[in-house]
């Protein structure tokens, strides 16, 4: 597995930019959650990262992180009411992700469901992960890496009328990634990967949200959607079970988000 190296000469900017969508104030974990993806984004080597959030939620978010960058949205949680402004921020990133803490009220899901469809429109990169799951059709959805764990492939199966059989011959130019322990299977349309690494300490809250910013930061840097995943699968347990093996299973996500670079820098090169 192989990333795209890195050019001496580049500049801020030049090594990927990510939006990600997140929050609510009805979820309490929300800006911890958020915040962990963001982190993780930065450390796996893009350069910039910026999260749109509700207001209150967002300033949460620079409580515990003061070094992201956050737009303060003046809503409670997502309506559609708030698509217009979203998508201005969006224009200039190379990638977005969305659903991480966000609360799946009618609203919510609406205000994801319109502006999935406008990123698709744009040919816009994204990773579509947890609240953001649910309301999705996989046949209406491109150029996106979806990370479910079993209840959430339960509920897009639903959705786009589909079995697990027959859902890698579905997915066009998507990736999917089944989370889960003891392997997670990575499917692009004509590809297959099985990633082993990982263990039982990951069912702490907030382990999936660092494996969409380590996705996201991959992708924003100009690599391929399946090896982004694959890799970021990999170095997300690699990390966990190097965590493991100091500290048992007392290790929270914040711990991986400090694991990442080094588990990630044999796959990183300068050119």
């Amino acid at each position: 597995m192989k990333l795209k190296p890195r050019k001496k000469g580049s500049h801020k900017g030049q090594n990927g930019k990510v939006l990600i969508i997140g929050g609510s104030e009805d979820y309490v974990g929300a800006p911890a959650f958020v915040g962990l993806a963001a982190m993780a984004v930065i450390r796996a080597g893009a350069d910039l990262v910026t999260i749109i959030a509700p207001e209150k939620v967002a300033w949460a978010i620079n409580c515990i992180a003061p070094d992201l960058m956050t737009k303060k949205v003046k809503c409670r949680n997502f309506t559609v009411k708030q698509v217009s402004e979203v998508l201005k921020e969006a224009k200039t990133v190379d990638v977005v992700v969305i659903g991480n803490g966000i609360a799946f009220t009618p609203g919510a899901k609406q205000f994801m469901q319109k502006i999935i469809r406008q990123f698709v429109k744009q040919n816009k990169k994204l990773v579509i992960d947890a609240a953001a799951l649910r309301g999705v059709k996989l046949q209406e959805v491109s150029n996106a890496v979806l990370l479910p764990h079993g209840g959430e492939l339960t509920e897009l199966l639903k959705n786009s009328k589909l079995t697990e059989k027959k859902i890698q011959r579905n997915l066009g130019s998507n990736v999917l990634v089944k989370k889960g322990y003891p392997k997670t299977v990575i499917l692009s349309k004509t590809k297959k990967a099985i990633n082993t690494t990982g263990n039982a300490g990951m069912t702490h809250g907030g382990t999936g949200d660092v494996l969409a910013g380590i996705i996201a930061g991959l992708i924003a840097q100009g690599n391929d959607l399946f090896i982004s995943a694959k890799i970021g699968c990999y170095v997300n347990g690699k990390s966990a079970d190097n965590l493991f093996k100091k500290q048992g299973l007392g290790y929270v996500a914040n711990d991986l988000v400090s694991e990442i670079p080094f588990v990630l820098k044999k796959f990183q090169k300068i050119k």
